[in-house]
């Protein structure tokens, strides 16, 4: 989200030039670039140096750089002079370290010789506890961005050189925030204010209902992100909000629970979409979706850097149906053209008028999830009154190409894997309401976290470890608000009535 704090406008800029060759080449790398700089040579930091030193602010860059970097903590001072080929070891190199590998011209060299050479550079530096090596994956899609933040973040600060002013960080900023080590994840989907409606009954056409009514902050796409990133993944949605007072409430809110809120798009003279829910005693809803066209994520908000980074380069992508279908269409080919495609999770809701566009990117999809209704809107006849069994949904999405096929209904969950293999994963028996607005949220962001941890497909351990997630979103508060942490899906994954059964 953009705002007038410059950190996360630095650390793009960061994140661009160490995609090449950093700054090794210094003031002449700055000057022929074609990444744009300005913001980096006409801090005042920057400026500060140059008249001290007598020189111009693109020779002072380097300096200010490696002074700040060398403040930040051991792991992520590494990390950022390889990613920035700062050349902070070059002098004085620890045993057995080759400088020309650390700061080789490429930044794929560079993150795996550091890689590699994890354990001896922080034994160089005399670390006493050592982090587990990163791969080069988590190097480029998570730790980097963590250091680079970091780093931005005292370059953005204008008494950056005052003692202790590394430490003086207001612990609200998005880009100080420690960040997750488990892995990157990205969703794709709306922020809205949800109009909150709590009935003893679901109203019918003459039964009317009693309630209560409140505004809480909701979506899709925030409830996904916010259930991941209580997971400890590092988290970055993709959205739209308006220019208004609900807009930055959403942007105070996810920066609060830790969700990167750069990439969410402020659009300027507009109102903040609005959607309705409607939630019985047992824990059913209905929900009006908004229908404000004019909020809403374009393919060129895809194109940008930091978004194309964030689609290609995540461990998990978490997806819903909110987005135009246009965009999804466009993110999908991003996938398709990726080297190291992220784990792919769709949620095909809300319903889509014409879901045949997607199709022939169904065998990207690593795991499709949803209610049979849900998932049935993907191929039944529109007007059609009788939805498929689990068995034709799953048959057909399997041989349209989705590798696992997850039918989630009333804190259950039916899966078909790749190998054609079936799970029924049944309730937990920790499961009171028959249904809950934030089920099919906890589960997804779940499922996203054994993915990611693990780095491999699910099994069933995972499959019900997800299913215990949605158990724990029994609330009649802010949807948002009943995303659990790792711990209560641990507590609640324990008491797992009969455990999966193959059916």
């Amino acid at each position: 989200m953009v705002s007038q704090d410059s950190a996360p406008a630095l650390r793009g800029i960061l994140a661009r030039l160490g995609k090449h060759s950093g700054l090794a080449g210094g003031a002449e790398r700055l000057r022929s670039t074609e990444i744009d700089v300005g913001p980096l040579v006409g801090l005042p930091v920057v400026h500060r140096r140059a008249y001290r030193d007598g020189v111009t602010a693109e020779e002072a860059v380097l300096a200010v750089v490696s002074d700040l970097a060398a403040q930040l903590d051991l792991s992520d001072r590494l990390i950022a002079d390889a990613a920035l080929s700062l050349g902070l070891l070059r002098g004085a190199p620890p045993p057995g370290i080759d400088p020309d590998r650390l700061y080789a011209a490429d930044l794929g060299q560079r993150r795996t010789y550091l890689s590699e050479q994890w354990e001896a550079l922080h034994r160089g530096a005399g670390a006493t506890r050592i982090p587990p090596s990163p791969t080069v994956r988590s190097l480029r899609s998570t730790l980097e961005r963590r250091a680079l933040g970091a780093l931005a973040t005292l370059l953005a600060s204008e008494s950056a050189f005052a003692p202790g002013a590394h430490d003086t960080v207001s612990p609200t900023d998005a880009s100080a925030r420690p960040r997750g080590d488990i892995g990157a994840a990205t969703v794709l989907g709306d922020a809205v204010i949800d109009h909150f409606y709590r009935v003893d009954r679901l109203p019918g056409k003459s039964s009317p209902s009693r309630g209560l009514f409140g505004d809480h902050i909701g979506g899709k796409g925030l409830n996904r992100a916010v259930a991941a990133a209580r997971l400890g993944l590092d988290v970055r949605l993709l959205a739209a909000v308006g220019d208004d007072l609900p807009g930055k409430s959403i942007g105070r809110y996810l920066t609060r629970e830790h969700v990167d809120i750069e990439l969410v798009k402020i659009v300027p003279a507009e109102s903040t979409p609005v959607a309705c829910v409607i939630v019985d005693d047992s824990g059913n809803s209905l929900t009006i979706g908004s229908a404000n066209d004019t909020v809403r994520l374009t393919r060129e908000d895809l194109n940008k850097p930091g978004a194309r980074e964030a689609i290609t380069e995540s461990d998990a992508l978490l997806v819903t149906f909110e987005p135009p279908v246009g965009v999804l269409e466009h993110m999908l080919r991003m996938i398709q053209g990726a080297t190291d495609p992220p784990w792919l999770l769709v949620h095909p809701t809300p319903p889509m008028a014409h879901p045949q566009y997607l199709y022939k990117y169904f065998p990207l999809v690593d795991y499709m999830i949803g209610s049979r209704a849900q998932l049935a809107g993907l191929f039944a006849e529109p007007g059609t009154v009788e939805v498929p069994s689990v068995g034709e949904i799953t048959r057909r999405l399997r041989a349209m190409g989705v590798d696992n096929v997850c039918v989630v209904d009333g804190f259950e969950c039916h899966v078909v894997a790749e190998d054609d293999s079936t799970l029924h994963l049944p309730r937990s028996i920790a499961a009171q309401l028959d249904s809950s607005p934030g089920a099919h949220a906890a589960f997804m962001a779940a499922l996203a976290y054994r993915l990611v941890v693990n780095g491999r497909a699910a099994d069933r351990a995972d499959f019900e470890w997800a299913t215990a997630a949605m158990a724990a979103t029994q609330s009649f508060g802010e949807v948002a608000d009943t995303m659990p942490t790792a711990a209560e899906i641990d507590r609640i994954a324990r008491y797992t009535a009969t455990g999966p059964q193959n059916s």
